[in-house]
């Protein structure tokens, strides 16, 4: 009667409108009319609202949201730039615990549900993308040293270097930076091959370990110059990216550009000093001639 929501339809000359019982709206301008509103008691006598109800003014809110079927509450806030996603989030859920009463619970949405969802699972899917690598090489060098010469010369000192420009403030360690943290650890891996591949095939040839990994070094030195400079120059224009989007774009980039700088210039050095010390001797391939059958004659015995 006084909120103004239609109980049914009624239809003239193929026209459906709309039924709203309202009294007058002189009869329902302020609060204190209610009072004068009669109802139907016992015995279907009419009794007035005021004789069995009361006024209450509270502060109610316009709209009830929830969140996970939850009756909830949305907090919005602005991280200053310095300041990293996981690092706001974790002050948060501090002060939280502290604060909220007991039964009340907190969660996230948008990014900040996708960083605490999806990043814990980060060390595991890097671990699982190492093994991968791990087992294709093994699969293609015939041998478990190569692998971890390979892997231990190249992989942690570009996530080292990748890492030392998010510790810098350039970046943050979200959900878009572990992305490429993953993906660089497969486009550093190649520098590795290239050198060990080639030494074992100098190895075979004849040479020592020393001479097969020095000349390695030094003859795959330009292919590598090359790929890394294209990997950095094509994921160069992630870092200087701006405008929507230009966070997720800034940290992928920063992660793959650094990590290949600084990963290839310590491959070089690194693969060949692990190989020095891990790698097992290839021996020399002796091609041998067709073996020439030698029929001796029989003797001719004399009587």
């Amino acid at each position: 009667m006084l909120g103004g929501n239609y109980v049914n339809r009624f239809s003239i000359q193929g026209q459906s409108y709309k039924v709203i019982p309202q009294v007058k709206r002189e009869d329902r301008l302020n609060a204190d009319q209610l009072e004068h509103i009669y109802v139907k008691g016992s015995n279907n006598q009419l009794v007035p609202l005021s004789t069995f109800a009361t006024l209450k003014t509270t502060t109610q809110p316009r709209s009830l949201n929830k969140f996970q079927q939850l009756n909830a509450v949305r907090i919005q806030g602005v991280i200053p730039p310095p300041v990293p996603l996981d690092k706001a989030l974790t002050f948060l859920e501090e002060q939280a615990k502290q604060t909220l009463p007991q039964g009340f619970t907190f969660d996230y949405a948008g990014e900040s549900r996708q960083l605490r969802v999806e990043g814990s699972k980060f060390l595991g899917t890097f671990l699982l993308s190492g093994v991968l690598i791990y087992l294709v090489l093994a699969a293609q060098f015939e041998s478990f040293r190569d692998p971890f010469i390979i892997l231990a010369g190249s992989v942690p000192l570009a996530i080292s270097g990748a890492l030392t420009f998010s510790f810098l403030g350039f970046t943050t360690l979200n959900i878009y930076s572990q992305v490429g943290l993953i993906t660089l650890v497969g486009l550093v891996s190649k520098n590795g091959i290239l050198i060990v591949e080639f030494a074992n095939h100098l190895q075979e040839r004849g040479r020592s370990k020393v001479e097969a990994v020095t000349e390695a070094a030094a003859t795959r030195l330009r292919p590598i110059l090359m790929t890394t400079a294209a990997t950095v120059f094509g994921h160069l224009p992630l870092v200087f990216a701006s405008g929507p989007g230009a966070g997720a774009r800034n940290s992928i980039g920063i992660m793959l550009v650094s990590g290949m700088i600084i990963g290839t210039a310590f491959t070089l050095f690194v693969v060949p000093s692990i190989y020095m010390l891990v790698a097992k001797r290839h021996e020399a391939f002796e091609e041998s001639g067709p073996s020439e059958a030698v029929l001796a004659e029989p003797a001719e015995l004399a009587v």
